[in-house]
């Protein structure tokens, strides 16, 4: 499906989600990264790609996509799922 519109974004973060339960990590963030390019997203694409950075230990793209992630969520009105990445940020990564 992605071959046909490779610019559609619900089926990128499909894909994603199929990744993701693979534990196919490489393929996550390569998807999820080309998502966030393209998608105005609301926060949740964020976690996904932070939790995913966490698990191959990149941890400073982990933080920065965790405080991406917290700041769209605060823009489209989602505060706890803001308040649930900076208690993240606040603990894991000394994250004011």
């Amino acid at each position: 499906m992605l071959a046909g519109d490779p610019g559609n974004t619900m089926v990128m973060f499909g894909l994603a989600k199929e990744y993701e339960k693979a534990g196919d990590e490489a393929e996550l963030i390569a998807t999820l990264e080309l998502y966030l390019a393209s998608a105005n997203d609301e926060g949740n694409a964020f976690g996904m790609l932070a939790r995913a950075y966490e698990r191959t230990k990149q941890d400073d793209k982990a933080r920065q996509a965790f405080q991406r992630g917290r700041d769209a969520a605060t823009a489209h009105g989602h505060p706890g799922m803001a308040e649930e990445y900076r208690a993240i940020l606040e603990s894991d990564f000394s994250v004011p």
